[in-house]
């Protein structure tokens, strides 16, 4: 029976990680978009995290509306409502670049969010109800490969297109009058249209086959699993500890998670580090996560359980944190990058146990969980604030309570079935 459980669930899988390629690949984006706008539209730290602002915020606002949407679509249909909102949010992009108006490339973010907000949505439950819940980790670890794997080449293309001549590009400013200099930025700004074009296309493509494609609908509304009077008593989704201290974790994982692979490249630019060389910064924390996410493929649940592995992730954390902040800048950056080994098990680790015994209430449930995703918003905000106002490295201080609180809720707030 597992067996053929196991083969009817290979193509759902083999799509839905189609998908979490795109995830990536649109998300770690950002990496080297904020260097990126620092130049051309000349911001401060505080000003270029806004780029993690405006994407990030956008699943607070739009994950119980897109709740609501799949209420109404169904997994299926809401992943394909889900791509083609991302791809007018990369259109945007291109009369953004034709202005060089830095507040348009934040509405073009916050709408690409808002469409990846549906997408997750719909998909992190999928992933996770599709096979047996002790797994699931296993599962979501399988799609965390997919999306990192996207995250660790997108900036180095993207790079590629916008960065490939930074340092020159930045010499060249120093001698240039104000015409001839605001003339050069939009050159720069322009760089954009291509890749956001192309992008634009494959979206849009994507959403077309996926509306097509052969995916079951899995129903939610009566999965009880096996606890049912745990929850048919209760009206609110409030009523669940192990949802909402899950999504104070999530919030802060994923904080942390953005400021190490969005922030990386900038931070390495401040210690010395040339564009040349921080533009790949990005990708070798991409590549600690995958790495993260293999351990967890080949021990869960074999060898060590969800819990454990959430354990010793944030022990890790707690320790990479400590280094970052004390180290010289080589040792502070390469701890940084391997932050993505940290992080990669908290998200799948953290899922299962958050939306266990929610039944009825699951969709609402996965909103909740989405909407943590706002503390890629927040965080790195808050870096960058402490950045200009302290410095790059001791910003990073705020990666350790963040570890902390992770910690508590795979010792025991994970446990928890009422406040009292």
């Amino acid at each position: 029976m597992n067996s053929q459980k196991s083969k009817g669930n290979f193509l759902p899988m083999l799509i839905i990680g189609a998908l979490f390629f795109i995830f990536g690949f649109v998300t770690w984006l950002n990496g080297i978009l904020i260097p990126y706008f620092k130049i051309s539209c000349e911001l401060s730290d505080f000003e270029a995290t806004l780029v993690a602002f405006a994407f990030y915020i956008s699943y607070t606002v739009m994950a119980l509306p897109a709740s609501w949407v799949l209420k109404k679509t169904g997994f299926h249909r809401g992943m394909t409502v889900g791509l083609l909102v991302m791809a007018i949010g990369t259109l945007v992009f291109v009369p953004a670049a034709l202005s060089r108006a830095y507040w348009m490339f934040l509405s073009g973010l916050f709408i690409m969010g808002a469409g990846l907000a549906v997408l997750q949505t719909a998909a992190n439950p999928y992933i996770t109800i599709i096979g047996p819940r002790e797994s699931a980790a296993r599962r979501i670890s399988i799609m965390g490969i997919c999306n990192k794997l996207a995250g660790a080449i997108a900036p180095l293309i993207l790079a590629y297109y916008i960065l490939n001549d930074g340092d020159a590009f930045v010499k060249s400013l120093e001698g240039m009058d104000s015409i001839a200099r605001a003339a050069a930025l939009d050159g720069l700004a322009h760089r954009v249209i291509g890749p956001y074009l192309v992008m634009t296309s494959i979206l849009v493509f994507l959403g077309i086959a996926v509306r097509y494609a052969p995916l079951p609908d899995v129903e939610t509304e009566d999965d009880s699993v096996d606890s049912v009077t745990d929850f048919t008593n209760k009206s609110s989704i409030f009523q669940f500890p192990q949802l909402i201290l899950g999504a104070i974790a999530l919030f802060f994982y994923v904080g942390v998670e953005v400021i190490a692979g969005d922030t990386i490249i900038r931070y390495g630019i401040s210690q010395g580090f040339k564009i040349e060389t921080a533009k790949v910064f990005t990708t070798y924390t991409l590549i600690a996560m995958i790495v993260g996410y293999l351990a967890g493929i080949l021990l869960i649940p074999k060898l060590i359980s969800q819990r454990t592995a959430l354990i010793a992730s944030a022990l890790l954390g707690i320790a990479l944190s400590i280094v970052v902040v004390l180290a010289s800048p080589t040792y502070s950056i390469l701890a940084l990058a391997l932050l993505g080994l940290a992080n990669a098990l908290v998200w799948p680790a953290i899922w299962p146990l958050a939306i266990h015994d929610l039944g009825k209430f699951i969709k609402t449930g996965s909103a909740v969980l989405i909407m943590a995703i706002a503390g890629g918003a927040i965080l790195p905000l808050l870096w960058g604030r402490l950045s200009d106002s302290i410095s790059p490295q001791m910003a990073y201080i705020i990666l350790i309570p963040s570890y902390f609180i992770i910690l508590y809720y795979s010792v025991s707030g994970y446990k928890l079935r009422n406040w009292k």
